[in-house]
């Protein structure tokens, strides 16, 4: 818990804690990713100044924030609880960070994802039925402007993965083991799956 606040006073942001409130069979509880999961994703090498970061369920903009601050990749954070997004809008006026997330206050599966957007994070925000619609979106802005994409899914519920696996444009590509710093649950991991830029393969 100590590195939990640790980084929120040096963000001075507040996003620590589990809220439930508004949770329902298609939109799961508030719960941010542990920061020693977020270091190890930095770690990972796959963001940078010229990546567009897409964090879906984000909730109070813990993600958002941390990757903009340890490697400058611009962000955009979609939730769909107002309470909870202004809170990630109060966290924006009060972080250290020079390059600030953006935040919008959306459902989902109505937004249409900007074309710059080529990575996508998601910790299990809503149900596999709106997964389904969600990637319908990724995968509309894909074809209107081809290129790599990488879609980045920690703690994936077994019903995520069983989907996933059956989207014909995506390719599982690695997985980022976290099963070290929550000993005994296989599920602690990353998996990451690519919408390859066929442009660029086939030249």
């Amino acid at each position: 818990m100590s590195n939990e606040n640790s980084w929120d006073r040096l963000l001075q942001i507040k996003t620590v804690g589990r809220d439930e409130t508004n949770a329902d069979e298609y939109h799961h509880p508030y719960e941010p990713t542990p920061y020693c999961v977020l270091e190890r994703l930095v770690g990972s090498g796959f963001f940078g100044p010229d990546d567009v970061v897409l964090d879906y369920g984000c909730g109070k903009g813990r993600v958002g924030f941390f990757l903009s601050y340890r490697t400058r990749a611009k962000t955009i954070g979609i939730e769909y609880d107002d309470r909870i997004y202004e809170s990630a809008l109060e966290n924006r006026k009060s972080t250290i960070s020079r390059v600030k997330p953006d935040f919008v206050l959306t459902r989902a599966e109505e937004y249409e994802v900007p074309t710059d957007v080529n990575r996508c994070y998601f910790f299990n925000p809503f149900s596999v039925e709106i997964l389904h619609k969600v990637m319908a979106r990724i995968i509309e802005s894909w074809y209107e402007h081809p290129r790599e994409v990488f879609l980045f899914f920690y703690y994936p519920a077994d019903e995520y993965i069983s989907y996933l696996m059956t989207v014909d444009e995506l390719d599982f590509y690695d997985e980022i083991e976290c099963d070290d710093l929550f000993v005994g649950d296989a599920r602690e991991r990353i998996m990451i799956f690519q919408l390859p830029d066929y442009q660029e393969v086939e030249q």
